[in-house]
Parts: C-alpha cells; sequence; structure tokens
C-alpha cells in the first residue's frame, strides 16, 4: 500500500519541519509550502489527500487558503488546519468553510495522528464514491468479482454469450441471476434486440400461460383486446425466466412444444407464429430429474444445455466492500443525502454479516442505513430496532438454508469441534425460541436436566 501523501502550509520554518519530521516518522509522504498561493500551485499539480495547513500566514490566510482550495481542487482531500491560539470563533469558521479537523499546536501530537487517521479513511471513501459515482444505476458493475468461482462464472456467461445455446443459471433467491442473464444478453449477437424477463413465481398457473403464449380477444372472461405473449416480445433476442421450477407441468409441455417448433399459439388461436429467441432460465432450487419429479425430464434437458452456479455473498465476501460502496453511492444519489463515510463499527458488522438474502438483501441494507443516517455518517446506531433485527438474525447466521453453512468458512471446511459448536447453538438457540425462554419446559422437551440447558446456554451467549 503506498503511503499517503500530506502537504504541510506554514510561514514559519521551524513549524514546517517540525511537522514533516513527526509525519514521516509516522510512515507518511510530506511536502512543504511556505504559503497558501504555494499550496494552491502545488496541489493543481499534484494529489495530496491531505493538507495541514496554518491559520494565521502572512498574504492569504488559512480560512482564505481552505476556501480557494474546496473551490478549485475537484479530487477528493481533505484539510486540518492548525494555529497556535485556540480560539473557538476560529475553529467553527474552519469547519463551517469545510475543514476536516482543527489542531492547537500547543496540544499533545498524538491527538493530530488520530485526526490524521480519520482524515485519511474520510478520503478513501470518498475516492471510492468518485470511482464508482459512474456506475450508480448501472448493474453490470454487479458482473464484476474479485471472487476466483464467481469470476469464472463471469468469464464462461461471456464464452456462451457468443452462442445460441439455452442456460439455465442456479442459485440462491438474490444472488443476481438476472444480472448475469443480462451479461449473456448484452454480450451476444442478440445485444440490440429485446431482453424481456419473467418472473414464473410472480404468476398463477391460469395468468402464467397468457403471459407467455398471449391470448386472442375473448379467448377467456375478461380477454377484451388482443395480448403478445413474451415469447413473441423477445423473438430476435433473449427470454429470461426466473424460477422456471415454479412452471406447472402442462405449462411445461407446451412450453417444450415451443422449444421444439419454435413456435407459439395463442391462446384461443390455432395459428401458429414463429419466433426466434434465446432462452435463459433460472432457478433457486433443484430441478434435476431423479432429485425432483415436479420438473419433466425432457424439459430439463432441453433449457439446461449450459449450467452456471453463482457463489451466495457468504462465499465471497471479498466482494462486499465493493458492493456497499456501490449501493451507498445509488442511494445516495437517489435519496438526495451525502453520505460521505461509514462508521467503522459498521463497516466491520457490514463486511462480517452472512447475508442469507445475498445481494438483494446487502442493498436493502444500505438503503435503509442511508435513509435513517445523519451528519453524513453511514451509521447502525441511527437504526436501533433495524440493527437489532439484522443482529439477531445474524447472531447464527448460518442458519441460511445450506448445512455447507454449518461446516464451511469461506473455501474451508473447519474443525469438527467448532462444527459441532456452530450446531449445538443454533440447536439450543432455536430451542428457548420455541419456548419463549422458558428453561425447565424445554429442557423437559429435550431431555436434559435444567442445570444442563442452563450450562449449555451461559456457554453460548443465549438469552
Amino acid at each position: 500500500m503506498s503511503k499517503m501523501k500530506i502537504l504541510v502550509v506554514d510561514d514559519e520554518i521551524d513549524y514546517r519541519e517540525t511537522f514533516k519530521m513527526l509525519l514521516e516518522g509516522r510512515n507518511f509522504t510530506v511536502e512543504t509550502a511556505e504559503s497558501a498561493d504555494v499550496a494552491l500551485e502545488k496541489m493543481h499539480n499534484e494529489y495530496f489527500p491531505l493538507v495541514l495547513s496554518d491559520v494565521i500566514m502572512p498574504g492569504t490566510d488559512g480560512i482564505d487558503f481552505l476556501i480557494k482550495a474546496k473551490s478549485e481542487i475537484l479530487k477528493p482531500f481533505e484539510i486540518i488546519l492548525v494555529t497556535g491560539y485556540g480560539n473557538i470563533q476560529t475553529a467553527i469558521s474552519a469547519i463551517k468553510n469545510g475543514a476536516f479537523g482543527f489542531f492547537i499546536k500547543s496540544h499533545n501530537p498524538e491527538e493530530l495522528i488520530i485526526e490524521i487517521e480519520k482524515a485519511r479513511r474520510s478520503v478513501e471513501m470518498k475516492n471510492k464514491l468518485s470511482m464508482y459515482e459512474k456506475q450508480s444505476g448501472d448493474e453490470s458493475y454487479l458482473s464484476t468479482s474479485k471472487n476466483l468461482k464467481m469470476n469464472r462464472v463471469i468469464e464462461l456467461a461471456k464464452t456462451v454469450a457468443c452462442s445460441d445455446s439455452n442456460v439455465l443459471i442456479t442459485g440462491e433467491s438474490g444472488v443476481g441471476k438476472e444480472i448475469i442473464a443480462k451479461l449473456i444478453h448484452e454480450n451476444s449477437t442478440r445485444a440490440d434486440m429485446p431482453f424481456v424477463a419473467i418472473n414464473c413465481q410472480s404468476f398463477s398457473d391460469n395468468i402464467i400461460e397468457s403471459e407467455l403464449f398471449g391470448h386472442e380477444k375473448g379467448a377467456f372472461t375478461g380477454a377484451f383486446g388482443k395480448r403478445i405473449g413474451r415469447f413473441e416480445e423477445a423473438s430476435g433476442g433473449t427470454i429470461f425466466m426466473d424460477e422456471i421450477g415454479e412452471l406447472s407441468q402442462s405449462t411445461q409441455v407446451k412450453m417444450l412444444r415451443v422449444l421444439e417448433n419454435r413456435s407459439v399459439e395463442r391462446i384461443g388461436s390455432n395459428k401458429s407464429i414463429s419466433v426466434n429467441f434465446r432462452l435463459i432460465s433460472a432457478t433457486n432450487r433443484s430441478i434435476t430429474p431423479g432429485i425432483q419429479d415436479f420438473f419433466r425430464e425432457d424439459l430439463f434437458y432441453r433449457i439446461n444445455t449450459i449450467e452456471l452456479n453463482i457463489p451466495p455473498l457468504r462465499k465471497r465476501k471479498e466482494d462486499i466492500e465493493d458492493l456497499i460502496f456501490f449501493f451507498l453511492n445509488c442511494f445516495n444519489k437517489s435519496t438526495k443525502k451525502n453520505i460521505s463515510s461509514i462508521s467503522p463499527s459498521t463497516m466491520e458488522f457490514l463486511k462480517g454479516y452472512d447475508y442469507p438474502g445475498n445481494i438483494r438483501e446487502l442493498k436493502n441494507i444500505i438503503e435503509r442505513l442511508v435513509v435513517t443516517s445523519k451528519g453524513g455518517i453511514l451509521n447502525m446506531d441511527y437504526s436501533d430496532s433495524f440493527d437489532s433485527k439484522i443482529k439477531s438474525d445474524n447472531s447464527f447466521s448460518k442458519d441460511c438454508g445450506s448445512i455447507d453453512s454449518f461446516i464451511f468458512e469461506g473455501d474451508n471446511i473447519i474443525s469438527y469441534s467448532d462444527a459441532k459448536k456452530n450446531f449445538e447453538r443454533y440447536y439450543f438457540e432455536k430451542v428457548m425460541e420455541k419456548f419463549d425462554g422458558n428453561i425447565t419446559k424445554a429442557a423437559d422437551f429435550i431431555n436434559l436436566s435444567r442445570r444442563q440447558l442452563f450450562n449449555k446456554i451461559t456457554e453460548f451467549g443465549l438469552k
């Protein structure tokens, strides 16, 4: 990691040299300027994330320098003003005009170092936010990753995009299956044609067929006009069928016929209409023949020419920080708020949480925190009920639908003793929830003595 560059501005050489020695001793790169005008020139020619400036200087003083620098320098930076005199009015003026902090020269230098570290974190966050600004609202950013398995999925998606093969995308709810489907479409020869998405779970059995195949006027009660179905609408482009495992057996039969004949018949018509689309399907549950009997084997092999399995967010934690900043920038814009930093405790929690709802849950959490946070800082403390709910959900966040989550940390299998503790904690937590904290009833139900159960509650820190 490169050293942060600090510009020290002071008309007295003794102070410039003192600050230079102090900061270089703390592993910062330091340059100096004897006046505000020289400092501004240097800032136009070189990037300094942090400036340490005296207040009282001949010519342009520290406050005027602060105002000029904030208006002229476009890259994110912070200024800490320093002075030999503790004047409350000057401090207030400095903060009002955008100074990050205010330091009195006679105070303990450690106080200045602490303030500099805070400023460094602020600048780093502003730089990250500015990186994501151009991607705000652009979901294609979500198809990038630092995770090896996810990158393999992305690369395979781009490779298969060149063909017309049917693709089945699998993964837990909220992992971003539609994002990958759009990535395939946008990298295909069909990119200029429609991308039509439909969630098969959103429609009842008697409505889904009308949605997919269309209908003629009067075909059924309520059919007041002709309707073009999604297969027709997607002709020339791509149709994305999310939660395809929710289709009824009768609809599966009709869909199989469409894939075989490349034509559809609207409900209420016997006229065949040719269609030419690329099918991408998705499901969050197993539809493998032999394991589940609700999905037709012949249709499964039709839609599953190529399968892409998206790992859950808890298995790609190296992506969480980037996603936090991406969504933070999106919601900063949509809510017209200016969140410019994240409290360390909030960032630690967000990076450590397991997200059973995956990227969709992370997005919702960031939106909630942006709306409830104050003072330009993303902070869970401003949303007590939300904070407690999330922490409760995460008290044993491995309750996320997969036995793997009891025995894996990332891609590594944990020790038997740790896996056993994970399960025991989960088991006793659920038992106590079921009996509303009544130890006697719970102990009797699970055939333990009251003391044994109490010892387990104490061991795992349960309420």
